[in-house]
């Protein structure tokens, strides 16, 4: 309700730095750092030789970092029900990008209006964004 912290929320989201980002994305991030966990440790599976002294050991801890994202998933599933929040990413799959089935269809860079909900304003900015269509998915991006 204070509308000087309401200001300087709103200079510091808006400040190159933070890349036009509102200040839930900077505290939800550690956890969409959880989240990625699984998927490194999988490829770092797929990429270790079955042969390998250290493939037994890949595995065991590829299990491991999936029961902390799954506690994490869990836990914060209950806080969502009850805080009435959205932590839709925790629940996301490892996605594979590079697959033998998947190809470019085409891509290009599009300007999007883009409408940003901080914690107490609600602004619409313009950003540069690229789409990648493949046969089976459609990536957004924007370039960091």
């Amino acid at each position: 309700t204070n509308p000087a912290f309401k200001e300087v929320l709103s200079r510091i989201e808006s400040h190159e730095d933070c890349r036009n980002l509102p200040m839930i994305s900077f505290l939800i991030l550690p956890m969409q750092r959880v989240t990625r966990l699984p998927l490194l440790m999988d490829t770092i599976c797929q990429k270790t030789p079955k042969d390998s002294a250290k493939y037994e050991n890949c595995k065991q801890a590829l299990k491991e970092v999936s029961k902390v994202h799954h506690t994490l998933f869990c836990i914060f599933k209950k806080f969502s029900d009850f805080e009435g929040l959205q932590w839709d990413f925790l629940a996301l799959q490892p996605f594979p990008l590079v697959s033998s089935s998947r190809w470019l269809v085409k891509r290009g860079e599009l300007m999007a209006y883009v409408e940003d909900t901080g914690l107490f304003s609600k602004r619409t900015s313009k950003q540069q964004v690229y789409f990648f269509l493949f046969n089976d998915v459609l990536i957004v991006t924007k370039k960091k």
